[in-house]
């Protein structure tokens, strides 16, 4: 079972938020999704300044299995996009919860979010 840090906040489409009410909330995809996914090898993330929704696609990632959508757990607009992983889109397998991040929001507005036991839960049953 994938480890899942007690400080971020999920989504049901497995993507993961690291303080969804501060200044500046960090977004990736869940170790759980990383492994679905198997092998990740491009990634299309939302650009500089741009807005997103909470719930809303803003991006996609493609992986050697398949090409999925990408969706934002919260709204707001982006404020910084990681370069070091469009350019190795593997550390999203290697480090999901770490250095595989993959843009940050500054968050406006309350997004529906899963604790972590709540998370644990909802994969447990896949």
């Amino acid at each position: 079972m994938s480890s899942i840090p007690a400080d971020l906040f999920f989504t049901a489409d497995h993507e993961w938020v690291k303080d969804p009410a501060g200044p500046t909330a960090r977004i990736g995809v869940t170790e759980f999704a990383a492994s679905a996914l198997g092998d990740v090898v491009f990634l299309e993330l939302p650009e500089l300044g741009a807005s997103v929704e909470a719930g809303a696609e803003c991006g996609e990632i493609e992986s050697t299995k398949s090409v999925s959508p990408l969706f934002s757990p919260v709204s707001g607009v982006v404020t910084e996009v990681n370069a070091a992983v469009l350019d190795a889109p593997e550390l999203v397998n290697e480090d999901a919860f770490g250095v595989g991040w993959l843009f940050e929001v500054a968050p406006q507005g309350e997004a529906d979010l899963l604790d972590p036991a709540a998370y644990a839960a909802l994969i447990a049953e896949s």
